[in-house]
C-alpha cells in the first residue's frame, strides 16, 4: 500500500465528516487507506464514521490519550509506505497527495514534507514552514517578534527546505516515522510537532515545506485557546526545551511570563466574528432549506472567479465545485474586505466555516 493518512479524532463531528470526504476524493487514484483514532469523542463522530464511511478504519479508545500517543496508535495499525498524519478539521485539495507522493519520489534522504495552510479566512498561516524554535527564538515570539521563528525568506507559494513543520500536516514515510521513534507521548498537546520535525533533522534526514498544493485548516477547532491553553502549551515547550537544550533557571522564568503575556494578550484582542450583507451561493442549484437559514439574500453564482461584493459570505458548494479551485478562490478573496466563508460538504445537510482561531467554528444545519 503506498499512503496511509492517519486522523486523530475528539469532538468535531462536522469538521471531520468534511475532511474526510475531501481525503477521499484526493485518494481515488492512490492505493491508500484513511484510519480515524477517536479520542473517546461525546459526539457522534464514531457513528458517523460507521455511519457515512464504512471503508474507514476506526479506532475507539476508551480515554483521551492526547495528540501523540493517539497518532501513535494510528501509525501502528498503518500498511501504508508513506503516512499522512491530519487534524480532522481540515480540507484537502484533490490533488494534494499526488503532488506530495510525486515529489517525495525524486527526494533522497526525505525527512517530513509540509504543505501550505490556510485558516477558514482564506489566509496563510505562516506557522506552515517553521525554524528551529530555540531558547532565544521562542522568546522574542512570545514577545510579539516572530521574525525568526517562521522560515519567511522562503516564500508561501516556494518550495524548499524547512526545519520545522505543523502538526496539522506532515507527510513522511512510515520508515523514518518509526526510525525516530514517532511523536514523543510526553507531550499530550502541543509541541510534539516541533519535537518529531527536530528529531527527524537531528537523524540526518531533510525536511521540505511544498508551497504548490494548499489545504483548509480551521485552526481553532483543534487548537482551541481554553483556560487549559497556556498552561498545555507553557508544559510542551518546558519538555522540548529539557529534552534538547540545556535547561536554565533564569530563562524557563522568563518563558513562563512570555507565554503568560501573550495568553492575556490574545485573549483580551479576541477576534470578532465578520459581519456580512449579502451571501453568495456557488452552486448550480439552489438549495432552499439553507438559504432559509442563512436569512440573507441568496445570489446564485456558476463560477468561482466572480468578483464579490465587500461585507458578503460566500458558501461554496462542494457537489459543483473542485475543492483546489475553491481554496485558490478563498485565497484570492480573502484580500477583500470583509469576505466570510462557508462550504457545504458533498451530499451534506449542513454548512460550515471558521473565522477564528481562537473560538470554535460555525455550523449551521438545513
Amino acid at each position: 500500500m503506498k499512503l496511509s493518512v492517519i486522523i486523530l479524532n475528539y469532538n468535531v463531528r462536522y469538521f471531520l465528516e468534511l475532511c474526510l470526504k475531501s481525503v477521499q476524493s484526493a485518494i481515488t487514484t492512490i492505493d491508500a487507506e484513511i484510519i480515524v483514532v477517536d479520542n473517546k469523542s461525546s459526539d457522534d463522530s464514531c457513528a458517523m464514521v460507521k455511519s457515512l464511511f464504512p471503508d474507514v478504519k476506526l479506532i475507539q479508545n476508551n480515554d483521551n490519550s492526547g495528540f501523540s500517543k493517539g497518532n501513535n496508535i494510528g501509525v501502528a495499525l498503518a500498511k501504508g509506505q508513506y503516512l499522512c498524519i491530519l487534524n480532522p478539521d481540515t480540507v484537502v485539495a484533490e490533488d494534494t497527495f499526488i503532488k506530495l507522493l510525486e515529489f517525495s519520489e525524486t527526494k533522497n534522504n526525505l525527512g517530513i514534507v509540509g504543505c501550505q495552510l490556510i485558516d477558514g479566512k482564506g489566509t496563510f498561516l505562516p506557522e506552515s514552514k517553521r525554524n528551529i524554535p530555540t531558547p532565544k527564538v521562542s522568546l522574542k515570539k512570545m514577545l510579539g517578534n516572530s521574525k525568526d521563528y517562521y522560515t519567511n525568506n522562503l516564500d508561501e507559494n516556494a518550495i524548499g527546505k524547512v526545519d520545522i513543520l505543523v502538526g496539522a500536516f506532515m507527510f513522511m514515510t512510515k520508515e523514518v516515522y518509526k526510525a525516530v521513534g514517532g511523536f514523543d507521548e510526553d507531550y499530550f498537546m502541543y509541541g510534539e510537532d516541533i519535537d518529531l520535525s527536530y528529531k527527524v533533522l537531528k537523524a540526518g534526514y531533510t525536511n521540505y515545506y511544498y508551497g504548490d498544493t494548499s489545504i483548509i485548516h480551521f485552526k481553532g477547532e483543534s487548537t482551541l485557546r481554553d483556560t487549559k491553553y497556556a498552561k498545555r502549551f507553557y508544559g510542551a515547550m518546558q519538555i522540548f526545551y529539557k529534552k534538547h537544550f540545556k535547561r536554565n533557571l533564569l530563562f524557563s522564568s522568563l518563558v513562563w511570563l512570555g507565554i503568560k503575556l501573550a495568553y492575556l494578550l490574545r485573549t483580551t484582542d479576541k477576534l470578532k466574528m465578520l459581519k456580512s450583507d449579502q451571501s453568495y451561493v456557488f452552486s448550480n442549484t439552489t438549495i432552499k432549506e439553507m438559504v432559509s437559514q442563512l436569512d440573507k439574500p441568496v445570489h446564485i453564482m456558476p463560477q468561482v472567479l466572480n468578483k464579490i461584493a465587500p461585507n458578503s459570505t460566500v458558501v461554496y458548494d462542494f457537489n459543483h465545485l473542485e475543492i483546489k479551485a475553491v481554496i485558490v478562490d478563498m485565497k484570492e478573496k480573502s484580500k477583500q474586505q470583509h469576505i466570510v466563508f462557508r462550504l457545504l460538504p458533498k451530499n451534506s445537510n449542513f454548512i460550515i466555516g471558521s473565522d477564528s482561531a481562537v473560538n470554535r467554528g460555525t455550523i449551521i444545519h438545513f
